[in-house]
């Protein structure tokens, strides 16, 4: 039964950088203003919570740590249920968790049931429908990945820039609770972007030759077969006649191995008839093919499964990747970046109000941070998609800035002092935030053969920072009375991305020197050991083919004669 081409896979010839690829990218701008671009905007209702349930900031800021805790700690989960049952149904079903999640939290009595509802519901929702959207967007295109990623992860730029005022208008009007109902039925729609991930899969195009050519090369190919054959028996036949003692100089090994090579012509006729069948694309037949033609079959399948985007039966869980040192350095730098990604959104606001800025005019610091990083994802996709240098050190001259615009922050008390600040760090987490998971499709780091796999390894590793940073700034502002000192972790954190991220180069160059040493260790391996059986061969034939009284004649005699 044929699948219906609106719900199958897609086949191209290769990677089409466009096509249906320009779909799944519409999926993941709105898959990033329902899950990062809403995560990033729930600030808004910091304080209606401190309110309602009578708790303090590291308390309620533990909400949105357990929501990124779950996020990025089920990566793995993801990877696993979509390698099994396809990206559709698993982005359909995070659809529904994060709706039904942000829905019942409006009907919470405590903080703690909050923990349950946005936190690991919703959380897990995230996970569902974030990792296996970017996974399949990579996929669509190759020489336009990062300007498409950028642009389509703008998205989240989008929502915290128009969710920050509207929520802060709506509440006023219906409260916090029926706006999280508002949130939880738009967040819905998720569901209908996961039937836009149709699966891709990449079959090159045979090349079609002349039948001359063909019948050509195949003539060719059969002397050169007979003449490898019959080399072979020969030296075989030769071989054996010296080992067994005999006195006829090679003579009658040679003509007792016409049998040896008229097996030799049968074996050559049904290679033939197997090569000729391949060529007209007809099924084999049920014979059994000779060996040469059975090792040629057991390799192509696995060099075909090489391949980034062959269908085939992915492992469910792969850690191999943590053998790679280039990837784990990049993980500890997306582990500590974390620690920067979502404290200043939660805590801006706030840090506003304390420094003088009148509240309507403090949601609007998250719409400018949402403005410049918009611009920011942007200029990097373009940047990236032009560049010849590594791409990781473009990367690490952005998260070096950011991490000195988070100092700023504790620094900076006028208006717009702030502004800039929020320009700057909106500007540089644009071009951080949008790149850092792509970037693992790059040869750089890992490439897009192992991307599938991990992603899912790399998310997991941030689980931890996800679920330190908020809750630690929280800590902080608790103790210190002041909304600055939770940037100081946040630009701790950024600085030790950027120690690892520097370290990711040197890592890859290292390990691509000791896989090609590997490789020429082999090869004169390999050399060494003709040499040494086409030394052999000689030696045999030297002393078979020499006259009866000469001295090596006489002395492999004299041996025979001992031995018996």
């Amino acid at each position: 039964m044929r699948v219906p081409s609106c719900l199958g896979p897609n086949v191209y010839p290769e990677v089409p950088d466009g096509g249906w690829g320009w779909a799944v990218a519409a999926a993941f701008f709105l898959v990033e203003v329902c899950t990062y671009g809403t995560l990033k905007s729930l600030g808004v209702f910091l304080q209606d919570l401190m309110e309602e349930f009578g708790e303090s900031n590291s308390r309620v800021s533990w909400v949105i740590s357990i929501c990124v805790f779950i996020f990025t700690f089920t990566a793995p989960l993801s990877t696993m249920l979509s390698n099994r049952f396809g990206y559709r149904p698993v982005v359909m079903m995070g659809g529904f968790l994060i709706s039904l999640g942000t829905i019942t939290s409006a009907f919470t009595n405590s903080i703690n049931e909050m923990y349950i509802t946005i936190g690991i519901v919703s959380g897990l929702g995230y996970c569902l429908t974030f990792l296996p959207t970017v996974t399949i967007l990579a996929q669509y295109f190759s020489r336009r990945r990062a300007l498409v990623t950028s642009i389509a992860s703008s998205g989240e730029s989008f929502a915290i820039f128009a969710f920050a005022p509207a929520f802060t208008t709506l509440k006023q009007h219906i409260g916090w609770r029926y706006c999280l109902v508002v949130l939880g039925t738009f967040q819905a729609s998720v569901i209908g972007c996961g039937l836009l991930l149709r699966p891709i899969i990449i079959e090159p195009e045979p090349v079609k030759e002349d039948n001359e050519s063909d019948k050509d090369s195949l003539s060719l190919k059969q002397l050169q077969t007979v003449y490898e054959l019959e080399n072979e028996q020969t030296r075989t036949s030769i071989s054996s006649g010296v080992s067994r003692g005999s006195e006829d100089s090679g003579v009658t090994s040679l003509s007792a191995s016409n049998v040896d090579l008229r097996t030799a012509g049968a074996e050559t006729k049904a290679l033939v008839e197997w090569e000729l069948q391949d060529k007209e694309g007809r099924e084999p037949s049920l014979s059994t093919p000779p060996s040469p033609v059975k090792e040629k079959d057991e390799v192509e399948p696995a060099e075909v499964e090489a391949g980034p985007l062959k269908p085939s039966s992915p492992k469910l869980m792969d850690f191999s990747v943590l053998k790679d040192c280039a990837f784990i350095w990049y993980s500890l730098f997306g582990l500590f970046a974390t620690l920067g990604f979502f404290a200043p959104q939660i805590y801006i606001i706030e840090l506003s109000k304390s420094r003088g800025v009148e509240p309507n005019m403090a949601s609007y610091m998250l719409s400018v941070m949402a403005v410049a990083e918009i611009f920011g994802r942007l200029s990097i996709g373009v940047v990236l998609n032009k560049v010849r240098c590594r791409k990781t050190l473009l990367l690490l001259v952005c998260v070096v800035l950011l991490c000195l615009v988070l100092v700023a922050f504790t620094i900076v008390w006028e208006f717009w002092g702030l502004v800039v600040c929020c320009a700057l760090y909106g500007y540089f987490m644009g071009t951080v935030g949008s790149t850092h998971i792509p970037m693992l499709a790059e040869e750089d780091v890992v490439g897009i053969q192992k991307m599938a796999s991990s992603v899912g390894v790399y998310v997991f590793i941030q689980s931890f920072a996800g679920l330190a940073g908020p809750p630690l700034g929280g800590v902080l502002v608790d103790v210190t009375q002041n909304y600055g000192a939770a940037f100081y972790s946040c630009a701790v954190g950024m600085g030790l991305s950027a120690i690892c991220l520097g370290l990711v180069g040197p890592a890859k160059s290292g390990m691509c020197q000791r896989q090609c040493r590997k490789k020429e260790e082999g090869k004169n391996l390999e050399e060494e050991q003709k040499i040494s059986q086409e030394s052999d061969q000689t030696d045999f034939l030297e002393v078979d083919l020499a006259p009866e009284d000469s001295p090596v004649r006489r002395a492999v005699d004299q041996d025979s004669a001992s031995v018996i």
